[in-house]
């Protein structure tokens, strides 16, 4: 009769468990990233992935010299460079995915930029990067409805991985606006479309940020930059930023 040690399995369990997501963050390093957290999201999740109840998030900061050069509007520069930040994104979250597979645990990753009509309002994502990212600890939401990263500021890109693999969780509080009296976000949107009031757990975000006139604005005056217009100009005046 073989016996089984089953403190010793445990160890060997755990061990194994942990080199796992040493091994992922050591992958989203080494392909750019430089923020990853982990999140519980059983409260908060998608109709079919219900048992996907884990968030990892992660972060790429974008190009502090292109940055800098979104003045009064965004140049060709920034929209190429946002759209290449997306797909390494994307590239990352569906490495992360594929080595939580190989281990044995379910895990998809969502688009780092994608909206979705699923009777929901336009101008909405399957899954929200920045609830993830906060209720990870990685920073908070601002007046402009941005995500800002306590390393980088708001001049960042996010990305998100969905698991059923428990997950070291962030326990702290979630993070609340650190803005103060600042509204340099405010007063530089061309559209007009931040509102100025703080975001909150569980607020609705047409009541601090209006995705349809912020929309609007790009495709009626930056689609000669490209087609999926972006502008940046609340990002790159955040006095949060930092590189």
């Amino acid at each position: 009769m073989i016996m089984i040690n089953l403190k010793h399995f445990h160890v060997l369990f755990n061990v194994k468990e942990s080199n796992l997501m040493l091994e992922i963050e050591n992958k989203v390093k080494e392909m750019g990233a430089g923020i990853i957290g982990y999140c519980d999201l059983s409260d908060y999740t998608i109709e079919g992935f219900e048992n996907l109840k884990y968030g990892i998030s992660i972060g790429v900061a974008l190009s502090r010299t292109i940055v800098q050069q979104i003045n009064k509007g965004p140049t060709y520069l920034y929209f190429h460079h946002y759209r290449t930040i997306n797909a390494l994104i994307d590239q990352i979250t569906l490495r992360c995915c594929i080595m939580l597979e190989e281990a044995g645990y379910e895990a998809i990753p969502i688009a780092a930029s994608q909206t979705v009509h699923m009777g929901k309002e336009p101008h909405y994502s399957l899954f929200s990067h920045k609830l993830a990212a906060v209720r990870c600890g990685l920073g908070w939401i601002g007046r402009s409805s941005l995500f800002v990263s306590n390393k980088y500021g708001s001049g960042l890109r996010l990305g998100t991985i969905l698991t059923n693999k428990e997950l070291p969780v962030n326990k702290k509080e979630i993070e609340l606006p650190g803005c103060g009296d600042c509204t340099k976000c405010v007063d530089s949107c061309p559209a007009r479309a931040i509102k100025g009031q703080f975001w909150e757990p569980n607020c609705i975000r047409d009541n601090i940020f209006d995705a349809n006139a912020c929309n609007e604005y790009m495709h009626k005056n930056y689609d000669k930059i490209g087609r999926g217009s972006v502008c940046g100009i609340c990002m790159s005046v955040c006095p949060y930023n930092k590189y």
